[in-house]
């Protein structure tokens, strides 16, 4: 297979409007996050921003559904070190009487908190938003979907599968009730199509 790479022109920045997007919301967020902290070291600057290029690079291309009943997301970091899942420890508390240890949780809290933010923000860039006079097709049994999961822990995504629709009277799809997969058991879950973004379907 051949790889072809097409560049924008230079100050073309209007040609590539979802890199830009993305960059608008890391920049949006990152401000006010880097105002509010007082002396960063050069060393926890560069690692906290490397926790940031990994949070915005790890963002879903497309659901895979190798297992029809727990598809997983396809991220770019997970077509380069095959794995789907990255475990990262959530810290709430630091002690600075532990120097060294405390920078690091330091960069943790901070990169947590970038997460939190970021993916409020990109799943809300996500979601189809349209005028009422225009219509969009329904979802329907067996879409793969992400949901707007608040308890997920960094670069985790909550991927789901349509079980079933619960038609309005107009028709129209406005609830649904989707199947995950979490900590290996599934649940199933009635939930309104405002806290879902559409992946696929089967």
């Amino acid at each position: 297979m051949e790889l072809v790479w097409k560049f924008n022109a230079p100050h073309s920045s209007h040609m590539a409007g979802s890199l830009e997007r993305m960059i608008e919301v890391t920049r949006r967020i990152l401000d006010p996050t880097l105002r509010n902290v007082n002396r960063l070291t050069h060393e926890v600057l560069c690692t906290f921003m490397s926790e940031v290029c990994a949070i915005v690079n790890a963002k879903p291309i497309v659901a895979v559904s190798t297992d029809p009943e727990a598809p997983t997301v396809l991220s770019p970091p997970s077509l380069i070190t095959q794995k789907t899942n990255t475990n990262y420890e959530c810290f709430s508390h630091i002690d600075m009487r532990e120097m060294y240890r405390s920078q690091w949780k330091l960069v943790q809290i901070l990169a947590n908190d970038f997460w939190t933010k970021w993916k409020q923000q990109y799943l809300q860039n996500q979601q189809a938003r349209s005028k009422w006079c225009e219509e969009r097709n329904n979802l329907k049994q067996g879409d793969i979907v992400l949901l707007k999961d608040i308890d997920l822990v960094r670069n985790q995504w909550s991927v789901g599968v349509i079980l079933e629709t619960f038609p309005s009277e107009d028709g129209r799809i406005r609830k649904v009730s989707v199947r995950i997969t979490k900590n290996n058991n599934s649940c199933t879950y009635t939930r309104p199509i405002k806290e879902l973004v559409y992946l696929l379907s089967p």
